[in-house]
């Protein structure tokens, strides 16, 4: 039976509250923002509670800057951005239009959108954002 690892585990509690920030933020959004903007600025606040989550909770510490990371991160999320923007539009205006759903559809599905790149998300950092992350009291190999 397969078990996730608890690196896994950690990435997607952190990653879960990111996104609830990230849905808490855009409904307050939407309402000065169109739809599809507010899903983007509401990401980049909820990318970047996902980030500080990530560096303290799931990955190894690093002797790479702050910076460099946070741009790995960023590129990693830009791609998974699209992913959520181009879900959540598809699902709001032609999936639920057709399927008559008329329960919050917006928020469903931004929900659904967040939630859509949590694998190749996960992948991403471990290997591309994070990757060459050292044990804090073995910095000597970095």
């Amino acid at each position: 039976m397969y078990r996730p690892s608890m690196e896994f585990v950690r990435f997607v509690v952190s990653g879960g509250i990111a996104a609830c920030i990230n849905i808490g933020v855009r409904i307050p959004l939407g309402l000065v923002l169109p739809y599809s903007v507010s899903i983007v600025v509401a990401y980049l606040i909820g990318m970047t509670t996902a980030f500080v989550l990530a560096r303290l909770f799931v990955f190894e510490a690093t002797d790479h800057p702050t910076a460099v990371e946070y741009a790995r991160f960023t590129m990693v999320n830009v791609v998974a951005l699209l992913q959520v923007w181009l879900v959540s539009l598809f699902l709001e205006q032609i999936v639920f239009p057709r399927w008559g759903m008329i329960w919050h559809p917006k928020t469903v599905a931004h929900a659904i959108g967040v939630m859509s790149p949590v694998i190749t998300s996960y992948y991403g950092h471990k290997f591309f954002s994070f990757r060459g992350r050292i044990m804090e009291g073995d910095k000597s190999k970095g």
